[in-house]
């Protein structure tokens, strides 16, 4: 039974430890509240991810660090690094397989779909975080000093995702109201389901292929924010979706109050225009077949599990 590290009990955490006390793991779930699934497997410990000396003495004799701390979206710049820094001290010191979860802001606007081989280009500082977050894990993989991987994945889906479109239209479209979001209402669009994000993550970790290399998580082919929503309304029984799309002016002005709303600024190219994520290397890679949207959808519109 391997003792297994998770920092941070967001939703991808939360579905890791699962996972992996699912499968008779010991799961020591790290976070500023100890929050975390009621579970005689998993013991859950309130302590500081970016203190590198605490998250050292919490990850020794571990197998696999799983890093899947998200700070609150404003505080980026200033949240990521520390607890960057810990996860990367905290697995050279210890020898625990790192394992990353990741998004693809670090990517950019791109003209077609995003593959693992795509050029870093980020035009904004929370992109910048990721991908320095990347070459500073890859550089000490590559020196011989840790072992690692990164999964990113698109929009999430799922119980506890905090999106533009679960935020924004979910509540709105579930009590049949007008819903905005500052998107192309039709623009095809990836979304990555939750639980597959932690599916990818514990295949990676444990598989010596996939060490010093990015993956992106198998997800489901590009939907729009429209067919999306349409398809939400069908299945909890709503009236049809009536969806507005967020002027630019709008959104900026809603920043001036709004710290969350201020950052989206930042990426909204991801919604104004078609962001499609290939993951066909780790479907082919691991095996793993992504959830139908459908089961996706269930699951984002109803209550949070424990």
């Amino acid at each position: 039974m391997a003792l297994q590290v998770i920092v941070g009990a967001g939703p991808v955490g939360r579905s890791v430890a699962r996972l992996l006390v699912e499968r008779g793991d010991r799961v020591r779930l790290v976070s500023r509240r100890g929050s975390g699934p009621e579970h005689p497997g998993i013991e859950r410990i309130a302590a500081d991810g970016g203190d590198q000396e605490r998250l050292t003495e919490l990850v020794d004799g571990a197998a696999t660090l799983y890093n899947c701390a998200n700070p609150a979206y404003h505080r980026w710049p200033t949240d990521w690094p520390p607890i960057a820094a810990a996860v990367l001290t905290a697995a050279e010191r210890t020898g625990a397989v790192l394992a990353v979860t990741s998004n693809l802001y670090g990517y950019g606007p791109v003209d077609g779909p995003m593959t693992e081989d795509t050029p870093m280009r980020p035009p904004g500082a929370k992109g910048q975080v990721r991908m320095r977050m990347w070459q500073d894990a890859l550089a000490l993989h590559e020196a011989g000093r840790i072992r690692m991987t990164e999964v990113r994945g698109s929009d999430y889906l799922g119980a506890g995702a905090q999106t533009a479109f679960t935020v924004l239209v979910v509540p709105k479209v579930l009590a049949g109201r007008r819903a905005s979001i500052p998107a192309d209402l039709d623009a095809p669009h990836t979304w990555t389901y939750i639980g597959d994000v932690a599916r990818t993550l514990v295949a990676a970790a444990d598989d010596e292929r996939a060490w010093g290399r990015p993956w992106h998580v198998p997800s489901q082919p590009p939907a729009s924010v429209r067919q999306l929503a349409v398809r939400l309304a069908e299945l909890a029984g709503a009236s049809a979706p009536r969806l507005t799309s967020m002027p630019a002016p709008l959104l900026w002005l809603g920043g001036l109050f709004d710290p969350t709303a201020r950052e989206l600024r930042e990426t909204a190219y991801q919604f104004r225009r078609p962001f499609v994520l290939d993951s066909s290397a780790a479907t082919a890679t691991f095996g793993i077949t992504p959830t139908e949207l459908d089961d996706a959808l269930r699951e984002t519109a109803g209550p949070a599990p424990a």
